[in-house]
């Protein structure tokens, strides 16, 4: 069946039926698609479309429907045009002549818009789940070695020592805003469309405050019009799920260097790695880079509805469909690289004793003895030129850090005395590093009580 046609004489080709047809993908919108149809026979009720006994029949049975809907058979053999004729379809079927009202008043336009709302309601909330829990591994990791050392980079190059839980911590506050993302997302999405019509809004007296209370939302659409153009809600949710993606791949790329042969600081469990089927040595982080590359999926989901958007005339156009395969398929992205980040995270296991050897090996204290020179009253760029050719000679002299004792350092520059020699060890130059936000030892573990706090409280 239609929900269009007495002005047409002939019916649309084939070719044509198949090539706009969306049951196939909007089909997921069904339990949004009941809902909002339950609330709008409400509605009818209240302004004289529907009688008592109407609106408990269509309530009722859309409610069967619904129980229906999650039987995999539901679908089969389906050749409606999209989630909404069909739903129709099985309602007539269900209660006859008196379906036909349900659609007095309402357009599918603001239909559509309903439907994507409620369903990105919850699938905001479906993401902060699933991001809290691999925070919460994140910080079961960083706890699981909350002493060991690493070094911190620029440029891919080692430039000052840091705690594994404060660089765990760093992905954590990416995540965290992450979360706040997927709050101004639902905020966006938690507006009701409803009464809008297909531009110009309702021609009937609908109680849009009414409506909003009995769906959940927060707020009423203000122009009709906007609300028929209308997508910035999904680009909304496009760009949390693109930019949470993008952290998830950056933390991916990480581990994927740091468990190298080259690196050797962590290993994956077998759970998440593969291996080669020539080279039986291997150990492949195939988890881990698929991550990676979904990111680029999903970056191209935001992409394609933007430039879908980008010259659409006010207000419908058709070409608006196209607005659920990339949100359907970023969805469905980040869901699946949230939990397998997790369970990567739940398998890792670092190697201290690699990551402080690394650390010692190079020059990651040299920012700490040049601090330390400021604090004795070096002027700090004297201080830096000093430590500089401290590096240069010990580079020459194939010295590391920790091959150099007091007096040599007393001898290559008298500056250096008063203990200095002891932020050779870069565990030690942390401990002036307790400023907030800081790696000092007992900033870090403050920080880590708070994470734990600010997980459970967006889990609330």
């Amino acid at each position: 069946m239609k929900l269009w046609g007495g002005r047409f004489e002939g019916q649309p080709s084939e070719v044509f039926e198949r090539f706009s047809r969306s049951l196939y993908f909007d089909r997921r919108l069904i339990d949004a698609d009941i809902r909002g149809s339950q609330a709008f026979a409400r509605a009818l009720e209240k302004v004289g479309i529907l009688s008592a006994e109407e609106r408990a029949q269509i309530v009722e049975a859309l409610e069967k429907i619904k129980a229906e809907a999650q039987q995999p058979e539901f679908f089969e053999g389906s050749t409606d045009e999209d989630v909404h004729t069909l739903l129709i379809r099985k309602l007539k079927e269900r209660t006859g002549a008196v379906a036909d009202k349900i659609h007095t008043g309402r357009s599918r336009n603001e239909q559509v818009s309903l439907d994507m709302r409620l369903w990105l309601r919850d699938e905001c909330r479906h993401a902060q789940t699933k991001l809290c829990a691999l925070m919460e591994a994140l910080l079961d990791l960083a706890e699981a070695y909350s002493n060991a050392v690493i070094p911190g980079y620029t440029h891919l190059r080692q430039a000052q020592a840091v705690l594994w839980p404060h660089y765990l911590l760093a992905y954590f506050e990416m995540f965290h805003r992450d979360c706040a993302r997927w709050d101004d997302a639902r905020g966006r999405a938690n507006v009701l469309p409803l009464g809008s019509g297909a531009l110009a809004g309702s021609g009937f007296p609908f109680d849009r405050e009414a409506m909003a209370r009995d769906l959940g939302f927060e707020s009423i659409s203000r122009n009709s019009m906007d609300v028929s153009a209308d997508r910035d809600f999904v680009l909304d949710f496009l760009y949390a799920a693109a930019t949470t993606m993008l952290h998830l791949s950056r933390l991916a790329e990480d581990w994927i260097i740091y468990t190298s042969e080259e690196f050797g600081w962590m290993e994956l469990g077998d759970a998440v790695t593969s291996g080669s089927s020539l080279m039986p040595q291997k150990k492949n982080p195939d988890s881990l880079e698929l991550i990676r590359g979904k990111c680029g999926r999903v970056i191209g989901c935001l992409t394609a509805l933007m430039v879908t958007m980008k010259g659409l005339p006010l207000t419908y156009n058709r070409d608006m469909q196209e607005d659920k395969e990339p949100l359907f398929e970023a969805a469905d992205q980040l869901i699946g690289s949230l939990e397998m980040a997790r369970v990567v995270a739940l398998s890792v296991k670092l190697n201290p004793e690699r990551t402080r050897a690394a650390a010692a090996e190079s020059w990651v204290v040299a920012t700490d003895l040049a601090e330390a020179l400021a604090r004795s009253g070096v002027p700090f760029h004297q201080a830096h030129q000093i430590v500089g050719k401290l590096v240069l000679e010990s580079l020459k002299r194939g010295k590391k850090p920790e091959d150099w004792t007091a007096a040599e350092l007393d001898k290559f520059a008298p500056e250096f005395r008063g203990g200095t020699a002891r932020l050779l060890d870069p565990a030690e130059g942390m401990k002036s590093r307790e400023i907030l936000g800081g790696t000092g030892p007992q900033a870090v573990a403050k920080a880590l009580t708070d994470a734990r706090k600010r997980v459970q409280q967006m889990r609330v």
